[in-house]
This record gives structure tokens, C-alpha cells and sequence, in this order.
């Protein structure tokens, strides 16, 4: 496999992103005593950090490996929405279709961190479902966006926050399969079940079980091929890609299947892991058709943005690197 070739046709597509976007929020300080008006620590804060987190998250990856890469959503008409649009704005996400109203708020989840450890988590949000008339507004923007751009892919993150709703979801999935562009999907609860003929579903192994009231507890290639095929029962779905925590990654697409471990790394924040994976697997599967090295790799990127402590996007080089390194023999 020519990886340098390969990261060069990566930078060839147009990803566009669907769903909840969010900004986080890191205070970083340092702890010295006690509070004696409750047992907590007190944090003397030093710095403040924003970062983009959720589907923005998921766009921030897919543009640094070159990707050009739209995102569609509902944002507060608020302080925390302008500077989340900002932020994206600053890594050339185009933003012309998101939506801000004053019925919403910008999801801010404000963490309290230190000695690289979280020592609260704040979250300023809201979680119902976007009225009939918002809904409406992202149908239209996201049918406009994909009839007159045509991407290769299109990624739905949906973090519960209301942004994804059902008759979304069958819209524009109707509207992709017609269309034949790929879709790949990191889902939540509510809507697992609503994701039908979709191309990727990515589950984590907790979501999946969940999702489907199953009471397996072995991790292997049998009983996640069961999984698989009551999901595919479900979903009408073409590949299943679950995320086995430090176990690595499991695929099946066809007859084709396998269990890929992890590589040892020295874990800080497994913070936003899942929207580089579901990030990386999309883009190169979207670009090779080859379901096996969209899994090696992605496994890899998530692996490598453990070792940042909070939200991060994989950085291009080192991933590149590390393909080399782990994949030529195997890919």
C-alpha cells in the first residue's frame, strides 16, 4: 500500500458532516487544599481552553487530513454558538448551513481539569428534539448542500442532543442512497434504530447491546457476527463497524469479517476517540472501498488521539507515519 499516494487522494474528497455539534470547554488549574466549607478540592484556576467537540469534532478530523468538509446543524443564537462558528470558520469547515436560532442552546460541556485530570464536568444543553419548523430547515439545507455539491460521503453524528431527528434521518438517507453516496453513522439510543440502509454503522459495543437488548458478554468473531446480523435484521445495513474499547475494532461487510486489536499506547483522555474513528474509517472506505484498511486505520487514529489529553483531531503526519509503520505487511 502506497500511504503517501493514498493520504493524497484522502485530500480529493467532500465529507459533509450531520449532526450535534458542541463546544468544550477546558479550565486548567492545580489543586492545593480542601474547601472547608465542603469536602471538594479547590481548583486555582489558570487557563482556559475552547475547543470543538461532537459532530464539529468529526469535521475538524476529516479536514485535517485534507478532506473538504462541510457540517449542518442547529446552534444558539448565543456567545457560545459564535464562537464555536469561529472556531470552525478558522480550520476552513464551511458553516454556510448551520443554523442558528434563539429557540436553542450551543451545547458547552466545561470541564474542570488537573494534573491532566478531569475533576468535574459541567454541561450547558439542550436535548430535546429541534421543532418541526428547524427540522425543516435542515432538510432543505442539507438536500440543497448535497444536490449542489455532491460529497462522497455523508457522516451522521448524533450525540442525543435533538439535532437528528427520525424523519431526518429517512430524508436524507433516501436522498444519499439515490444519489449512491455513502453514509456512515455514530449513533446514540434514541435513534439507533432509525438508521436504515445506511453504508457504515458504528457503533460502541456497549450502544449495540443496548440497542438491541442483548445479553452477550464474549468478545469474539462468533457472537459479534451474531451481532452483526441482528443489526443487519434491523438496518438493512451494508457494514458493521463496533468498537470494542481496549479490546480494538470488529467489522463485517458480506462474509468478510474481523477483530482488529488494538496497538499498546500510553492512554491520557479517550475524550472524542469515537469521532476521529468514525472520522477515519469513513473517509478511507469512501475513497478505497476497501473496509479492511478503513478499520486498520481508524483503529490506529483512535489510538493516537488517547494520548492527547481532551477533544483532538489526528494530526495527518503522525498518522501517516504510523501506517507505514504498523500496516505495510498487513493491508
Amino acid at each position: 500500500m502506497n500511504f503517501d499516494q493514498l493520504f493524497i487522494d484522502l485530500s480529493k474528497s467532500k465529507v459533509l458532516v450531520v449532526g450535534d455539534v458542541m463546544l468544550d470547554t477546558y479550565w486548567w488549574g492545580h489543586v492545593d487544599r480542601i474547601s472547608p466549607e465542603a469536602p471538594v478540592p479547590i481548583v486555582t484556576l489558570n487557563n482556559k481552553e475552547l475547543r470543538v467537540g461532537g459532530a464539529a469534532n468529526v469535521a475538524l478530523n476529516t479536514v485535517s487530513l485534507g478532506a473538504s468538509t462541510a457540517i449542518i446543524s442547529v446552534i444558539g443564537d448565543d456567545a457560545d454558538g459564535n464562537q464555536l462558528l469561529a472556531m470552525l470558520q478558522e480550520h476552513q469547515i464551511d458553516v454556510a448551513h448551520i443554523i442558528s436560532s434563539a429557540k436553542r442552546v450551543t451545547t458547552n460541556k466545561m470541564r474542570v481539569m488537573s494534573r491532566n485530570q478531569q475533576m468535574m464536568r459541567l454541561d450547558a444543553e439542550l436535548t430535546t428534539d429541534i421543532d418541526e419548523v428547524l427540522e425543516s430547515q435542515m432538510i432543505n439545507n442539507i438536500t440543497a448542500y448535497i444536490n449542489n455539491n455532491n460529497p462522497q460521503v455523508v457522516i451522521f453524528e448524533d450525540y442525543n442532543k435533538g439535532v437528528i431527528t427520525k424523519k431526518l434521518i429517512e430524508t436524507i438517507t433516501t436522498l444519499c442512497v439515490a444519489k449512491n453516496i455513502i453514509t456512515a453513522v455514530d449513533p446514540k439510543r434514541k435513534n439507533f434504530l432509525s438508521y436504515k440502509n445506511v453504508t457504515l454503522f458504528k457503533p460502541n459495543l456497549k450502544e449495540v447491546k443496548e440497542g438491541l437488548n442483548l445479553l452477550i458478554d464474549q468478545v469474539d468473531l462468533a457472537h459479534l457476527a451474531v451481532i452483526h446480523e441482528a443489526l443487519h435484521n434491523e438496518l438493512n445495513h451494508q457494514i458493521s463497524f463496533i468498537t470494542l474499547s481496549e479490546k480494538g475494532v470488529y467489522y463485517q461487510f458480506n462474509n468478510e469479517k474481523a477483530i482488529i486489536p488494538t496497538h499498546i499506547r500510553n492512554i491520557a483522555d479517550v475524550s472524542g476517540a469515537g469521532d476521529t474513528v468514525i472520522a477515519v474509517a469513513s473517509l478511507v472506505y469512501a475513497t478505497t472501498k476497501n473496509m479492511m484498511l478503513a478499520a486498520e486505520m481508524a483503529n490506529i487514529a483512535g489510538g493516537l488521539v488517547c494520548e492527547e489529553v481532551g477533544t483532538a483531531a489526528i494530526d495527518k503526519k503522525k498518522l501517516l507515519d504510523e501506517c507505514n509503520l504498523l500496516l505495510n505487511d498487513r493491508v
